[in-house]
């Protein structure tokens, strides 16, 4: 028996969400889900018409572990001003099903013609079908009836079933399984008929044989490709791709010093000594030995003799105290033996001094009631011996607290993962460096990507090597540019872990990285294409690679693959691709995610891996691409008075900004996910950001 599909329900109404007695709707649904036998009982919850809760529901049933196969709401869908459920769901759907909705719709107008008022939105997210459907119980039951059937064979493809072995059988087999026949529907009939017959189907022009089919520098404009011949990738399989491809971190030792922060812990560690490796006074004041406070007599009130002076640095041992003496000791000292408590200097007076007047001779104390271990740290109160202080997959943070902890624990060195050494190459003919000063000629530009990638590697805190720039004509330039950057020679004085390219990967005659790469490097290029807007030619290739042994020129390691990441030339495209790519690749390297708490199921979307993703609100509409994911450039700010997250546009009030603009990234501390669709993103929706860098704070409360 195949296992039962899980499915939850929310309701969006206000009046529920406060007397869910009220709520009539989930309890007609859940028969029509169970009776099909393919549903387990249905997971039920109740929001107010609140597109952030509604969204907040969504999120949890699709994006956890735990993830709903289908989620359906009811409510909020016409024409009211309070009927937000279509704007809350359709940002978060990441493939759009119109025939799901387009059967809703036609099943509802058998009944009433005011189901031309419905607002109905259907689709994916991730592996979740989602679906709204009306507020009242009779027009729930009637829209989800028209599907229900074939809804597990949606969500099962959507699961990720393979579609060959799903669909083999053909159609009528699939009717069969589902328990529905195309004779009963007329309208599933004339929708097919109307897509097979009343629009003209894109059809080629020339045969296989008639197309380029080279991608070799030397075959000349007539023979090479005029369309990619890569498949079009999202952005979450190229990410996939990438993390497959990055080798596992590299495990060297180091001293305990500055040189290993913003590395990873590739080892557990433990306390080599206590901390503190003595009873140790808390304050400045003086060291007694307090009576037991069980004593009825017991005091500590009096004026005592000063025995002895004991600082933080005194070497060798200590007198032990005499009763009826005290000794003055310093924060941080240790406590001379007999001594069990500290009196603080603010409760004593000087009583008495030396002949010489340049010591203490009595002290009175004012305290009557201090307790043995008052103001002492015990011996292991911090760091026990051999404790674990830090965990393998711990950052060593620029913050100290970490190298801090190692130092005071005479930890002298640990295991760490080697940070990659990143090397960057500008490609093109057109190029001139940045700081050339002669005047710029015919189509030269300057070579802003290099500095700009080499500036975001650096302040990540990685070793970076400035390749250069390479020519594209002639093409061996480029051939040995790339070489020498893998063998550690010229502009790199030793070998880079990975390459960062830009330029050369669009279809050009002259864009000659791709073939470089696969002819002559003997590389793989694992995607050439993904579909993101701005760079979609964005390449990520593996070299196959043997390093000689220093101090054995002859001898050679075991064959390596080294990253070639080829980002498109334009300056916004290559920064937003060399954040959203490049990025996680480098931490993976670097050893994050390495600890437990890495997510197994998606390990390249670990929260350590990349950007920081945070959900924002967006202040203006924003244009969508009907076919692309869009990673907008943006400004996020911080509302002090509500707590929110808000995203402008570094464009023009981000209405009909190119997504290439060099000008967009220069104030942009984020990457706002604008999921394909037609027309704009709504002013108030809520998205998914990637923030680049810090978020800018705000006193004023934005109107949305």
């Amino acid at each position: 028996m195949e296992p039962r599909l899980k499915a939850a329900i929310l309701i969006v109404s206000d009046t529920a969400s406060q007397d869910p007695a009220s709520d009539k709707t989930a309890g007609a649904l859940t028969p029509i889900l169970t009776q099909e036998g393919k549903w387990e009982p249905p997971a039920i919850r109740i929001v107010p018409d609140n597109v952030f809760q509604i969204q907040q529901a969504v999120c949890e049933w699709a994006d956890g572990e735990d993830w709903y196969n289908l989620i359906l709401l009811s409510g909020g869908t016409g024409f009211a001003v309070k009927d937000n459920t279509p704007e809350a769901v359709t940002p978060l759907i990441h493939r759009h099903a119109p025939g799901l909705v387009h059967g809703m719709i036609a099943a509802s107008l058998k009944v009433t013609p005011f189901a031309m008022m419905a607002r109905p939105v259907a689709g994916v997210r991730d592996k979740s079908l989602i679906i709204t459907l009306p507020g009242s119980p009779k027009g729930a039951m009637e829209n989800l009836e028209a599907v229900v059937k074939l809804l597990p064979h949606a969500c099962i493809q959507s699961a990720g079933a393979n579609s060959r072995t799903l669909h083999a059988g053909g159609v009528k087999k699939l009717e069969n399984e589902a328990g529905v026949s195309s004779g009963n529907n007329h309208h599933h009939n004339h929708h097919h008929h109307h897509h097979g017959h009343g629009h003209a189907m894109p059809k080629a022009h020339t045969t296989q044989s008639e197309k380029p089919q080279s991608n070799d520098p030397s075959a000349g404009p007539n023979r090479r490709y005029r369309s990619s011949p890569y498949p079009m990738l999202s952005v979450e399989e190229a990410l996939r791709t990438i993390s497959e491809q990055t080798p596992a971190p590299t495990v060297i030792e180091a001293p305990v010093n500055t040189s290993i922060v913003g590395s990873v812990l590739a080892e557990d560690v433990y306390a080599a000594e206590m901390v503190p490796a003595y009873r140790a006074s808390i304050v400045d004041g003086y060291a007694i030995i307090a009576p037991n406070p069980d004593d009825a007599n017991a005091t500590t009130k009096g004026v005592f003799p000063v025995a002895s002076i004991t600082h933080a640095n005194i070497g060798g041992s200590l007198e032990p105290l005499q009763p009826g003496t005290i000794a003055r000791i310093t924060t941080g000292a240790p406590l001379p033996p007999n001594a069990n408590a500290v009196v603080m200097v603010e409760d004593t007076v000087l009583a008495s001094s030396t002949p010489d007047g340049t010591e203490e001779a009595t002290v009175e104390i004012l305290a009557d009631d201090i307790e043995p271990g008052e103001n002492v740290r015990e011996p292991g109160s911090d760091v026990t011996l051999g404790s674990k202080i830090l965990a393998r997959g711990d950052l060593i943070s620029p913050a100290g607290g970490e190298i801090g902890l190692l130092a005071a624990t005479g930890t002298r060195t640990v295991k760490v993962f080697k940070k990659p050494r990143v090397g960057v190459l500008s490609t093109g003919d057109e190029l001139v460096e940045h700081n050339d000063p002669r005047k710029l000629v015919g189509g030269q530009i300057r070579d802003s990507n290099r500095p700009s990638l080499l500036s975001c590697l650096t302040s990540w805190g990685f070793e970076t090597v400035d390749l250069g720039i390479a020519r594209d004509t002639p093409s061996s330039e480029l051939e040995q540019a790339l070489r020498d950057s893998l063998r550690g020679v010229g502009r790199a004085s030793s070998s880079v872990d990975v390459i960062i390219t830009t330029g050369g990967v669009s279809m050009g005659e002259l864009d000659l990285l791709k073939p470089t790469i696969e002819r002559t490097l003997g590389g793989t290029i694992h995607f050439g294409r993904v579909s993101m807007k701005p760079g979609k030619p964005t390449t990520f290739a593996t070299v196959p690679f043997k390093e000689s042994i220093p101090g054995s020129p002859s001898a050679q390691q075991e064959r390596k693959s080294k990253l070639i990441f080829s980002l498109p030339g334009n300056p916004a495209s290559a920064l937003v691709t060399l954040n959203l790519f490049v990025l996680p690749s480098l931490h993976k390297l670097s050893g994050l995610g390495e600890s437990s708490q890495g997510i197994a199921a998606k390990p390249w979307m670990a929260p350590q891996l990349g950007l920081p993703r945070v959900a924002v609100v967006l202040t203006h509409h924003f244009p969508l691409d009907p076919k692309r994911t869009e990673y907008h450039r943006a400004v996020v700010t911080g509302s002090r008075s509500d707590g929110r997250l808000y995203a402008t546009s570094t464009g023009a009030e981000g209405v009909g900004q190119r997504s290439s603009r060099v000008g967009s990234i220069a104030r942009a501390n984020a990457l706002v996910v604008l999921r394909p669709g037609r027309g704009v993103g709504i002013k108030g929706e809520i998205v998914e950001a990637l923030m680049m860098g810090p978020v800018y704070g705000s006193d004023t409360r934005i109107i949305c």
